[in-house]
């Protein structure tokens, strides 16, 4: 019975162990899942089904246009025999068929302009889907950052409860072998409940971190949710010292899926000034048509209405031709509208340059800040390694009596400091290098 129950409780630990790890999640694993599930970027996918049907179709209205028609009609009072074209007055009635088609053979090259507009709106609704992807995996990134900063933060600040709670206790142990007076008890009490205060207030914002992130990855299952933990050797690559804004530029200029969405909208407009001019010129079409008829008053030499079967046959009708529109004057609304459509080229093309010049003006303050951040990460481990030494020796001087609790306070909220800072400059400076990399054309979440 003992055997089973161990085995039972192994058994149950393995489950638990696996539960455990199945809901620590990496970086990757949560920018997966947000692409999948993040409505923002399903609505954007919409978009571009909506585009491809809009280009799609574009190329069907090459196709000729057919059309059928039938009517019946009942004629009541004065009205004209369709047969003998006599005025007559009596009720009768008639029914019609008819099969219409049309197709445009020169129109100034109006759908063929059409087809390339449609086309590259298409494509650019595509990158444009893809940039969604790709500002929302840097969302999720910023997010699973900011966990892990707050996670290792609590670390930071149960280090802190861990050594308030041994000084009070050991201040506890000094006044009951009266080695100092009990106002001591309540400074070591008082630095103990602000370091737990810490705690709870750092708690409090990885809580809030924990919900943000799983608001962007659209997460149902929010109370098991927890990231995977980072690698001891994980450490920063330090291979940044030489990047130049221009070299990085390039690079991002020629995959950048809002770069290329742009040019795409530039093309686009500039296709469709060809489409407003193409109304400026004539159109000409090719009609086909045939039908037939049945008439009430369609009579034989006997007088009785001819059978519907014959009648079909007999007043079957065809015609074919050509049409000609030539546009004369339409309040120069034609004229208008190439020039409104050049106004719009205009306009793209310059958009076109201000997202030029927002992307390298970020790419630059990219580069100054990860310059910045190498320097500041380096003097803050210069820094954390000072700090925890002056700790170290405050700590053992003030269990030998030698420096007062304040004192100790001191150097232990400035070891704290340092730690957060060197923490918080790391992080920063892992997303600066990321976000580079993103710039420099390396794949970062295998986004399609």
């Amino acid at each position: 019975m003992a055997l089973k129950l161990k085995t039972f409780l192994l058994l149950l630990s393995i489950i638990n162990f696996k539960l455990q790890a199945q809901a620590s999640w990496t970086l990757e694993e949560c920018v997966a899942y947000a692409l999948e599930n993040n409505l923002e970027v399903k609505d954007y996918e919409y978009v571009s089904q909506t585009e491809n049907e809009n280009y799609r179709q574009s190329i069907r209205n090459l196709l000729p246009r057919i059309d059928a028609s039938t009517g019946y009609t009942i004629n009541y009072g004065r009205s004209t025999d369709p047969f003998t074209n006599d005025v007559v007055t009596n009720e009768f009635f008639s029914n019609g068929y008819s099969l219409n088609s049309s197709i445009d053979l020169f129109q100034g090259f109006l759908k063929m302009n059409a087809i390339k507009t449609s086309r590259f709106i298409f494509e650019a609704s595509l990158q444009e889907s893809l940039q969604q992807k790709y500002l929302l995996a840097f969302r999720v990134m910023r997010a699973f950052y900011d966990v892990r900063f707050f996670e290792e933060l609590i670390v930071v600040s149960k280090g802190q409860v861990s050594v308030s709670q041994a000084n009070y206790d050991l201040v506890k142990r000094q006044i009951e072998l009266g080695l100092k007076a009990g106002a001591d008890l309540y400074e070591s009490e008082s630095l103990l409940l602000s370091d737990k205060l810490v705690l709870t207030q750092s708690q409090n914002k990885l809580e809030l971190a924990k919900l943000q992130l799983v608001q962007a990855m659209n997460l149902e299952d929010r109370e098991n949710f927890s990231i995977a933990k980072k690698r001891d050797n994980q450490d920063l690559d330090w291979v940044f010292h030489t990047i130049h804004t221009d070299s990085i530029y390039r690079q991002a200029e020629s995959f950048l899926p809002m770069l290329k969405a742009q040019g795409y909208r530039v093309d686009a407009a500039r296709k469709q000034v060809a489409v407003s001019r193409s109304l400026l010129y004539p159109s000409l079409s090719m009609y086909a048509n045939i039908g037939t008829g049945y008439f009430q008053t369609t009579r034989d030499s006997m007088g009785n209405t001819i059978e519907f079967r014959n009648q079909i046959r007999d007043n079957t009708y065809r015609s074919i031709g050509l049409s000609l529109n030539i546009p004369i004057s339409r309040g120069w609304a034609g004229r208008s509208a190439v020039k409104q459509s050049k106004i719009a080229l205009r306009r793209t093309e310059n958009n076109f340059k201000i997202q030029k010049q927002q992307v390298y003006n970020d790419i630059q303050e990219l580069v100054v800040e990860n310059r910045a951040l190498q320097k500041e990460y380096a003097q803050s481990l210069q820094k954390l390694k000072a700090q925890e030494l002056a700790f170290l020796i405050a700590q053992r001087k003030y269990e030998k009596g030698l420096v007062s609790v304040l004192e100790l306070t001191n150097a232990k909220n400035l070891f704290a400091a340092a730690q957060n800072e060197n923490l918080e400059v790391g992080l920063s400076l892992e997303v600066n290098n990321s976000t580079i990399d993103f710039y420099r054309g390396v794949s970062l979440f295998n986004i399609q």
